[in-house]
């Protein structure tokens, strides 16, 4: 329920400025009543939706929804602006991912970040030894886990709650076949954030990333 109307907001087949009642939603939805009225609430949350009294609902304009919400990443990239939506991730995960790798490679060293230093090799590992194998869904999991690792190590709270927001961004992708040349730049990424090599480490991941922009988009056939 909640994932309709997420996607009919996003699609515009609810038009932004357009009311509906509960009783409007469970008819096009066909589910109960208190499961309608918590999917409102949930995207009411996300700024998708507002409820007043003897008003009803009333979807929001784009400006307001809360972007970085992976739900609603997630139901952008599926809509009809799923390229622009790409690019402003690309251009976020530029602008932050960066700086959190620089970040990540200065604390590595690091007593306490041990743990932190132990997983981000052994995910590399994995990584590339799914890529060898292409099997694309464990590829994608351990993709999604690494760059979570290093927003993490970085020790910036900010920078770890966009873990899911990039997490979304690579799972759209998660169809590519994995690419040698990447799944080598991800190793020297972690080996230069473990080594201590914040400007390698900043280096490595603006490449990945900018990498993204050259390559072809899911497979969805």
């Amino acid at each position: 329920m909640l994932d309709g109307i997420g996607t009919a907001v996003v699609t515009g087949t609810f038009a932004p400025g357009s009311r509906r009642s509960t009783d409007d939603l469970v008819a096009w939805s066909g589910a109960s009543r208190s499961i309608v009225r918590e999917a409102v609430r949930v995207l009411v949350a996300l700024g998708m939706l507002s409820a007043r009294p003897r008003v009803g609902v009333v979807v929001a304009h784009p400006t307001d929804w809360d972007v970085l919400d992976p739900l609603v990443v997630r139901w952008r990239l599926r809509g009809p602006d799923a390229a622009q939506v790409s690019v402003e991730l690309r251009e976020l995960r530029v602008a932050v991912e960066p700086a959190a790798a620089a970040a990540a490679a200065r604390r590595a060293p690091l007593e306490d970040c041990s743990a932190g230093r132990e997983a981000l090799l052994a995910t590399a590992d994995e990584l590339a030894s799914t890529a060898a194998e292409d099997r694309r869904v464990d590829f994608t999991i351990a993709d999604v886990r690494l760059h979570s690792l290093v927003l993490e190590l970085s020790g910036n709270a900010l920078y770890r709650r966009l873990h899911r927001v990039v997490g979304e961004a690579l799972r759209e992708r998660g169809s590519i076949r994995p690419d040698r040349h990447d799944v080598g730049l991800h190793v020297a990424l972690v080996q230069a954030v473990v080594g201590g090599r914040s400007d390698e480490a900043a280096d490595v991941m603006r490449e990945i990333v900018r990498r993204t922009e050259h390559r072809p988009g899911p497979d969805l056939g």
